[in-house]
Parts: structure tokens; C-alpha cells; sequence
């Protein structure tokens, strides 16, 4: 009996010892350790790596660039099973311990003497947390140590809910991304909140290999983890035996998807890119912040619609170039097979690969990648003249095999009423710019048919020949310079022998080459007649003229000093016409463009706000900005649409500088109102508005084909052409045929709804009758004599002048 006391005592003692020893080693590996512990309050103020995102004026997403995906979200936006699947998976004790799990260290400890190799075991979500964000994944009893003193730190510090909250945001789940709320936009295409049980589980197995057994690198294995995650689920009482079984049975259903941009506007978001990355270097992938643009939701996917739709209607004037390739199909082949020859095949421009499997006389049958079995009747594919040359194409084909044959590779055009036909990716290109001309916010741009084929972004780097849409602002300066709408000048063959011109010119009308004799300015620059508007140019002097321009925001250096200028061979860009369009449809004043409203740092801080100069013509020192004109989106319940700008006007707002009267400027928006009523731009007329004003533009050689127009509320300006300016888009095309239709297919839905308003004549403007022949006053009782306005002190003659009763532009 002694002896066994004895014994026990020995024992006791023993432990008792080892006990003490142990607890002195711990102590000490503290005092060791501790000093390069970091301060756990950092993690309340982490900021963790989130990607540049740009979005819409009204919050829809545009963009995000970043290495690294990530959406931050807060505990309480993580649904519940998605933290019931990470906590069964990854630590089914983490609620009780303390940070560090004593048995999965045992068990670690057990295996290492056992086997002599050192694992991840033992490691608790919050030492998970430990380890992502303080220490390295170097497997050393040191760095082990600091992450089970490190987790116990934490556990003390932070709650159980803001640890999770670090962990889900933090952890790597392959594929770029990081967190939950990246996994389940990059595997689902979708948000947390709407992932199902078996998505949820999937996702909160990646952590044990996100890289290699990810669904997209290996579903098998990624399916096993799963299962294992919803074994745990089960097991722990998150999910019923009959919410396991069905989840079980569920099929796999991750792809990769790319950050869900709402609205398409990559050249925007390239130019947000370029000026974020230009002012915070690479930081601005990083740093979480966001840029809320000028862009506005509803019209960017019009202005996007319009230039694809114009472009390809101009391809396929000019006739069928043929088939992208040519592919042997399998006999017998199934949808499987076919789907094989286009998988792969880049869609371009909203247009369908797809692959010709039988013609019939007038229709054929295609598989197309993303919409599997097509049949195109006649109407999709009768257009396909065989193109011989840009101003040549073959005879009308009479059946699908003149066109066709089986197993040619083509592209498809889906059109909004459901019809499939047969088409091409255009040879031209093009770009649209809507802007506001009260302040100069950038509404809408597309800066050509397809970023993902051409990044050039045309519509603020193209500097092109703006052709006839430059004539306004030299006819402007001519009415200040005293000449007037009615002035009359000869419309009849002209030889320049200019010193700055190396040869003898022979200038002719382009869009309408005819000579009319005598014309009236207003008639001249709504038929764009070249002969006319020289003979103004000649008269008013092109040093003033291109001094003039600068008031619109040109540079002089951009404009050539001679005569040619007349016929608008300067070098512009599509942005620069619009700004200079706005000094007309604001009443005089120049405004800068601008793209970027603020911009909003990763802590939610507002850093820049936009504080545009506007336009007003009635404000003084303590007056009122205007509403604002930019055509915004209705709501459900209006009837109408309301205007309202995109930026809130400052506390103290800037002024835009006048630059021209606005006598002047009303007088040429009546003019530009003349081109869209009868002259170059009447096809306009079809939008059955009488509040749209315009000019049409050709450069030389049909290379360049403008429409620039506005209202009282937007700026649109379109243009149509080769990247080499050299090369024609072929003869008769037109601004009228080939910008306009543009104009009119964004303008129409753009302006749908907006109640039409009158431009409103300013003080200072006189109407007088006049002979239409000879530009002089007129009485009553002359033959044809017709109405036109003037500036007070520009009438042709004195004579008794009345005010319009009305105030509207009757011409």
C-alpha cells in the first residue's frame, strides 16, 4: 500500500513538474516572443486590397480593374449559412475556444512525433486570421508560436463577429479572388445574398486549396470538398438530412465571370483608368477607391446601340467581303460537334460567331456560339451584294448559296425584335459624344465599334477633318463681324490663288454641287454650300476667323491659315466639336468637358467633387444655377421626363465665361435649326421635334462624315470614318448618310419623353421682312417676301422693324 502511495505520488509529482516546466516554456516563449507581436488594433483599421471600380452617375457599375478581386462587405451583409458553412468547415469549435484550439494542437503536436513532419494542423480561424494578415506561411515553430500567442491577442481584442468579418473578407478562394463576396462574383456570377446551399458550400471549401482545387481547375476534387462541407453542415445541425441530400444532388454549376459591369462604357472606364493610375500610380488598383462618372445609365446603351447599328448599316452598303473561315463539317455531326467550330471564336461588336450548316434557296441554317440552332430567312440575308470595291458591289444574289456555302464561319447579327441576319464586322469605324452644355458633363461616349478589337478611344483621340460641321463658327464670326442671315453672297465657281496654298484650288459643293446664284447665309449653311462659305471666309480674313474659333475652345495651332478652312480641314476631335457645340445650345458660354464627378476613397471618404464652371446668361453674383439640362432617366410613374444634372450644382457656383453674345448665338442656332428643317440635315425631321438644330460635315474625298446637333438640353455630336484618313468610305457617303442616321437613332430614344423646348429668343433680336432674292428689306406687298431675324443694329437697311409676335423661329 505504501509503495503504490508512493507511487502515485511520483506521478502526481511528475506531471506536476512537467506541468510547471510546461507553463514556464510557455511564459517564456511569451517574453520572447511577445516584443514582435503586432498590435492587434491595426486589424480595426485594415485596409485590405480592394480593386479601382467605376461607376455611373447614378451608381450603376461601369468598370473594375485591380489584380485582386475583392468586395468588402460587413458581418451583417454575410448571409448566415455562409458563415455556418466556413465555421463547420474550417473550425466547428470556434465559437467556444478562446482563439486556439488545445486538441487540434495535440492532435498537430501527436503527428509531428509520430511522424516527424510539421503540418498546418491545429489552426483555428482566428489564427487563420493571425497568419493572413501579420505572418508568413513559412511552416517554423517560431512563426507557429506567434500565431497561437497572436490569436489569443485577437480573441481578446476584437469579437467573435468582426474576426469572421477579417476572415471572409480576407481569405483566398482562388481565380483573382478574395473574400466571399469576390468568390461568388467570380464562380456565380451573382452576389452573396443570392449564392444557394450548394454554391455556398462550394465556396466554403476552396480555403484548403484554392488554387488547385477550385471548380474551374478541378471540379472533381472541388465536388468532393463540397460534400465534405455539407457532411459537416449536416453533422453540426446548420442543414437538415434532406437539405444535405438535395444539395448533394445538386449538379455543378461554376464558371468563371468577370466583375458584372450594369452599364457598357469601356472607353469611359479607360479614360477613368488611365487618369486614376496617372494620379495615384498603382495604388488606384488597390486602394478601394471608387469614381462615380458623368455618364448617365440610360442614355450610354443608346449611344452604344446607335454607332453599332449605323456602322454595320454602312458595311453592308458596300457590299459582302466573305466568310472568316472556312471548317469541314463532321457528318453526322451533332450540336456538340458544331458547337466545337465557333467555341473559341471572339465575339465582336455585339455580333455571333456561328457556322453555316444548311442552305436553302432563300434561308440557311447556322449553329451560333451562345444561342445554338438559327435559321436566317431572305430579309437577313439579300443585302449581301458581293463587294467588289468601296464603291462597287456585285449583283443582288438571288438564293442563300450565292452567298453561302456549308461550313463557312460568319458573323450574326441578334436584333432587339428577335430576327437573325447575316453580317460582317464593319472595315469603318465611329464615335459619338453627348454632352451637357451647361456645364460640360460627358453623358454618353463610345469611342468606337468594339473596345476589345480597337482601344483607341476615337472619340477623344481621333483629331479628324470636321468638313462642313466647322462652318458655324466662322459664320458666327461673320455675323459679328456684320454680315447677317440674310446677307447675300454669290454661289457660283471660285479659283483661290492663296500664297499659303502650293497650287491653284479649285473648291466645289460637296453635298450639293449645284450653283445657285446669289444666297441668302442662312440657305448657304443649311445646304452647305463650299462656294458660299469661302467667299464669307475670304471676306471676314481667316487670321480673324481662326481667333474667332478660340472662343468656341479651339486651338489656333489645330487650325489651318488659309482658305481651306473653310471647308473644314482643321484636325478635331469629336469632344472638341462638342464643347464648341455648346457655346450654341448654352447661349454663348464655353464650358470644359469633364467625365469624372468624384471620387470616393476605400474608407468611404469623398476626396474630389467635381466643380464645373456652368453656363447661365441670367446669373449674377447671388443668382441661381439653373436645374441643369442633362436628359436623366423617368420614374415609373411619369409621364415625361425630367431634366436634371448630373453633378450638383456647388454652394458657390463658377461661371462659365460668355465668349459670344447671346444674340449671336441664338441667331445660329436659328440657322443650325434651318439645316435640320429643309437643308442637309432634313432627314432629322423625322423625330418630330421642332426644338433640334445641327450641321451636317464631309471632309474631302468622303473620308470623314460629321452630324453635330443639340437641343436645349444635350450636345450630340457623331462621326463616321477609317482609322487611316487617307482611305474613302466611298463616294456619297455623306455626313447626311452616314453620321446622321447615327445622330437620329441616339437623339430619338434619348429625347423620348422630354417635352420639346423652343429656343428662346434673348433680347437684342429684330425681325424684318425681306426680298429672299437680294437679302434687302421688303414691304408687305413684294412678291415672296419672307421674315428673317436680326441683330438690333445689323439690319440691311433702315426701315421700321418689328418684333416677332411670337418669339419662334418661323424658318
Amino acid at each position: 500500500m505504501r509503495r503504490s502511495l508512493k507511487t502515485l505520488y511520483v506521478v502526481i509529482g511528475a506531471f506536476t513538474g512537467l506541468f510547471g516546466l510546461g507553463m514556464l516554456a510557455v511564459v517564456i516563449a511569451y517574453i520572447v516572443v511577445a516584443p514582435s507581436l503586432p498590435s492587434v488594433a491595426v486589424l480595426k483599421d485594415i485596409h485590405l486590397q480592394v480593386p479601382l471600380r467605376v461607376y455611373s452617375r447614378d451608381g450603376q457599375l461601369l468598370a473594375s480593374f485591380g489584380e485582386k478581386r475583392r468586395i468588402p462587405l460587413t458581418y451583417e451583409q454575410i448571409p448566415k449559412p455562409v458563415v455556418e458553412a466556413f465555421v463547420a468547415a474550417e473550425d466547428e469549435h470556434y465559437w467556444e475556444h478562446p482563439g486556439v484550439s488545445i486538441r487540434g494542437l495535440l492532435r498537430a503536436a501527436i503527428h509531428l512525433a509520430l511522424t516527424g513532419q510539421k503540418t498546418e494542423g491545429g489552426g483555428t480561424i482566428t489564427m487563420q486570421v493571425a497568419r493572413n494578415f501579420f505572418l508568413s506561411r513559412e511552416k517554423t515553430y517560431t512563426r507557429k508560436l506567434k500565431e497561437v500567442f497572436l490569436a489569443l491577442k485577437i480573441e481578446h481584442e476584437l469579437s467573435k463577429e468582426d474576426i469572421l468579418d477579417l476572415y471572409l473578407n480576407k481569405i483566398y478562394l482562388g481565380n483573382r479572388a478574395y473574400g466571399v463576396g469576390a468568390a461568388a462574383e467570380v464562380y456565380y456570377g451573382t452576389d452573396v445574398a443570392h449564392l444557394s446551399l450548394p454554391q455556398i458550400a462550394m465556396i466554403a471549401g476552396l480555403p484548403k486549396a484554392p488554387s488547385t482545387d477550385n471548380p474551374l481547375i478541378n471540379p472533381q476534387r472541388a465536388m468532393v470538398r463540397r460534400g465534405y462541407v455539407l457532411g459537416r453542415m449536416r453533422d453540426d445541425g446548420y442543414i437538415t438530412p434532406s437539405e444535405y441530400q438535395q444539395a448533394m444532388a445538386a449538379p455543378m454549376t461554376a464558371s468563371y465571370h468577370e466583375p458584372a459591369a450594369e452599364v457598357n462604357a469601356p472607353y469611359v472606364a479607360e479614360m477613368v483608368r488611365d487618369y486614376m493610375t496617372s494620379k495615384y500610380g498603382d495604388d488606384a488598383y488597390t486602394a478601394g477607391y471608387s469614381v462615380v462618372t458623368t455618364i448617365d445609365s440610360r442614355l450610354q446603351p443608346l449611344a452604344e446601340q446607335a454607332v453599332r447599328t449605323g456602322l454595320l448599316d454602312y458595311d453592308k452598303r458596300h457590299g459582302w467581303r466573305g466568310p472568316i473561315a472556312q471548317v469541314s463539317l463532321p457528318v453526322n455531326g451533332s450540336q456538340s460537334d458544331w458547337a466545337k467550330l465557333v467555341a473559341g471564336r471572339v465575339h465582336i461588336g455585339g455580333l455571333y460567331p456561328a457556322v453555316a450548316l444548311k442552305l436553302e434557296n432563300q434561308s440557311a441554317d447556322f449553329y451560333v456560339d451562345g444561342a445554338g440552332m438559327v435559321s436566317v430567312d431572305w430579309n437577313g440575308l439579300k443585302w449581301a451584294r458581293r463587294f467588289i470595291s468601296i464603291n462597287s458591289v456585285g449583283a443582288r444574289p438571288r438564293s442563300a448559296s450565292d452567298i453561302l456555302k456549308r461550313g463557312d464561319i460568319v458573323y450574326l447579327e441578334h436584333a432587339n425584335n428577335g430576327q437573325w441576319s447575316l453580317s460582317q464586322v464593319p472595315t469603318a469605324q465611329g464615335a459619338l459624344v453627348c454632352i451637357d452644355p451647361f456645364d460640360g458633363a460627358i453623358a454618353a461616349l463610345v469611342g468606337g465599334f468594339d473596345f476589345d478589337v480597337s482601344k483607341f478611344n476615337r472619340a477623344v483621340q481621333a483629331q479628324r477633318q470636321p468638313g462642313s460641321s466647322f462652318k458655324p463658327f466662322y459664320y458666327s464670326a461673320a455675323l459679328e463681324d456684320g454680315l447677317t442671315p440674310a446677307t447675300v453672297i454669290n454661289n457660283s465657281p471660285v479659283v483661290v490663288q492663296d500664297p499659303a496654298l502650293a497650287n491653284i484650288w479649285r473648291p466645289q459643293n460637296y453635298e450639293k454641287n449645284e450653283f445657285g446664284g446669289p444666297t441668302r447665309l442662312r440657305v448657304a449653311l443649311a445646304d452647305s454650300l463650299n462656294l458660299v462659305s469661302i467667299r464669307v471666309l475670304q471676306q471676314i480674313g481667316v487670321k480673324y476667323a481662326i481667333n474667332y474659333a478660340t472662343k468656341f475652345g479651339f486651338n489656333a495651332a489645330d487650325l489651318p491659315d488659309n482658305l481651306t478652312l473653310a471647308l473644314g480641314s482643321a484636325s478635331l476631335t469629336p469632344l472638341e466639336m462638342a464643347r464648341g457645340y455648346a457655346v450654341f445650345a448654352n447661349h454663348g458660354f464655353r464650358v470644359t468637358p469633364y467625365f469624372i464627378q468624384r471620387i470616393i476613397d476605400g474608407s468611404g471618404q469623398v476626396i474630389y467633387s467635381a466643380d464645373p464652371q456652368v453656363a447661365c446668361d441670367t446669373c449674377g453674383s447671388t443668382a441661381t444655377v439653373p436645374s441643369g439640362n442633362a436628359v436623366n432617366t423617368p420614374s415609373p410613374a411619369a409621364s415625361t421626363q425630367t431634366l436634371a444634372k448630373p453633378v450638383a450644382p456647388p454652394p458657390t457656383p463658377q461661371f462659365a465665361p460668355e465668349v459670344i453674345t447671346q444674340q449671336n448665338a441664338w441667331l445660329m442656332t436659328s440657322m443650325l435649326q434651318s439645316v435640320v428643317q429643309y437643308g442637309t440635315g432634313a432627314a432629322a425631321g423625322s423625330l418630330g421635334r421642332n426644338d433640334l438644330a445641327g450641321k451636317t460635315g464631309t471632309s474631302n474625298d468622303w473620308s470623314d462624315a460629321w452630324f453635330d446637333g443639340f437641343n436645349n438640353d444635350i450636345v450630340t455630336v457623331v462621326w463616321v470614318g477609317n482609322d487611316q484618313p487617307s482611305q474613302s468610305l466611298g463616294d456619297g457617303e455623306q455626313g447626311a448618310k452616314a453620321a446622321l442616321p447615327i445622330w437620329m437613332d441616339f437623339m430619338g430614344p434619348a429625347l423620348q419623353g422630354v417635352p420639346q423646348a423652343p429656343f428662346i429668343e434673348p433680347p437684342g433680336i429684330v425681325q424684318a421682312r425681306i426680298d429672299p432674292r437680294t437679302g434687302l428689306l421688303a414691304s408687305a406687298n413684294t412678291p415672296g417676301s419672307i421674315f428673317e431675324y436680326f441683330m438690333v443694329g445689323h439690319l440691311p437697311l433702315k426701315t421700321q422693324a418689328k418684333k416677332p409676335a411670337n418669339g419662334n423661329n418661323i424658318f
